[in-house]
């Protein structure tokens, strides 16, 4: 009753918790009134009641939107930004964010996203309401909250070659995004786990991380709501200082599509909740393919890793072994025995350590020049075999069992050394009161 004459309705909107429920967004200003019109009726249209508590007097409406996932919450495009409700439009409060002051002439739901159409300064969207379709008072009001993350599809974030355009749009990261509130950060200890359903830990974040166990760093951005996005690999292959490799990756394969826990723990509270990782409609790649390939990408990354660690225990017994006949290297008769040993031992560990890595390489394109070895040709067809949706192929396997053996083979020989060779120098410098060489698992 108290709509002017000669509104124009913007946009009609149906009420998807509702039956006959409707709103409507009207404009007057080519009238000269700016005021906002938003109504709604719960009865097909026969009774209207006025909604725009809240909305500036001077910013006029242009389009009303409800949530189709929770009821009572309305998004406003006014002619000078964003508003929203979390009461069914018997208050609303600004929603501008980092949204440039700009007029909505439309907006959309689609997938949990809010698409926004402006009038000058193209699309904008939020990719993901989840966070507001869990907000509520016991939220607001707690010290902490962990959202259930919204289903993700098991895909890269993409690529392009060259600079982007400035006016390009900003994608939606790859991998699962999760939001969580932590309201005092000063003194949380705060971490994030990934796990499968069977409760075995893929991946931990941490705000204080113990790197022996391989967490990684938690930053939090702010006190209250903040946002982490994991890119659904499991571990990436054991690393050493210098290395350099050609061409190759150590990152661990992607999670299998299906439903995977995740825990959030604020000193020492822990709360949980589930998501789900979804296959990538795009790919032609079966269940039975993926889990081919996981598997094989696994073995991959656990041989890497061995190699590796293998070379780290190689350094450090080199080092021992510097250190303990560093002061009795110009005492070349009477400590005959045990530089000739430690010479052999040396000797033999090199051998092994460059067959396992390029040793001289020093910079990224030192690969040009020198050949590479067993561990980046591994690391390498990580690589190509993580590259699509798709099991390895017979090439890859034959290829993996061929480096794999000779890796073994070079392990095998420095096994012998760690086990027969070091004790029996640690015995002949124990004679001659000597640091022994200890090596730790």
């Amino acid at each position: 009753k108290d709509m002017p004459e000669w509104t124009m309705i913007n946009s009609v909107e149906f009420d998807a918790h509702a039956k006959g429920g409707i709103y409507i967004a009207g404009t007057r200003y080519k009238s000269g009134d700016y005021r906002p019109y938003l109504y709604k009726s719960k009865d097909y249209g026969k009774t209207w009641v006025r909604i725009t508590d809240g909305i500036d007097a001077g910013h006029f409406t242009r389009v009303l939107r409800a949530d189709p996932k929770r009821k009572g919450l309305l998004y406003a495009g006014t002619e000078t930004g964003m508003y929203i409700s979390f009461d069914d439009g018997a208050s609303w409060k600004p929603f501008q964010l980092n949204l440039p002051i700009v007029p909505i002439t439309d907006l959309t739901l689609r997938n949990d996203n809010l698409i926004a159409a402006t009038q000058g300064r193209g699309f904008w969207l939020i990719d993901d309401l989840t966070p507001l379709h869990q907000l509520n008072d016991q939220v607001a009001a707690g010290d902490a909250y962990l959202d259930k993350p919204m289903p993700s599809y098991r895909m890269g974030p993409g690529f392009s070659f060259g600079r982007a355009p400035r006016t390009a749009g900003q994608n939606h990261p790859g991998g699962v995004t999760v939001h969580f509130v932590v309201k005092d950060t000063t003194k949380a200890q705060v971490t994030l786990e990934f796990l499968q359903t069977d409760g075995k830990l893929i991946k931990k974040f941490s705000t204080k991380p113990d790197l022996k166990a391989k967490e990684e760093k938690l930053t939090l951005k702010q006190p209250g709501m903040n946002k982490f996005n994991w890119n659904m690999r499991y571990p990436d292959a054991d690393r050493f200082d210098g290395l350099i490799l050609w061409a190759s990756s150590l990152s661990g394969p992607r999670a299998l599509p299906g439903t995977y826990k995740l825990r959030l723990t604020v000193n020492g509270k822990s709360m949980e909740t589930d998501f789900e990782i979804l296959k990538d409609p795009r790919s032609t790649g079966t269940d039975a393919d993926l889990k081919a390939q996981f598997d094989f990408l696994q073995e991959v990354i656990a041989k890497v890793s061995e190699t590796h660690t293998a070379i780290k225990k190689i350094r450090t017994a080199r080092e021992q072994i510097n250190r303990a006949i560093d002061p009795i290297k110009d005492q070349k008769e009477a400590m005959k025995d045990v530089l000739d040993k430690a010479k052999a031992i040396q000797d033999d560990m090199k051998k092994i350590e460059e067959a396992l890595y390029q040793t001289k390489n020093r910079s990224g394109q030192d690969p040009l020049n020198f050949p590479i070895r067993l561990n980046n040709k591994l690391a390498h067809l990580n690589s190509l075999a993580g590259s699509g949706n798709f099991r390895p192929t017979d090439q890859m396997i034959a290829f993996k069992k061929e480096i794999t053996a000779e890796i073994d083979a070079q392990l095998a020989a420095l096994d012998k050394i760690f086990k027969q060779d070091l004790p029996a120098f640690n015995a002949l410098v124990k004679q001659k009161n000597i640091d022994a060489v200890i090596l730790k698992d």
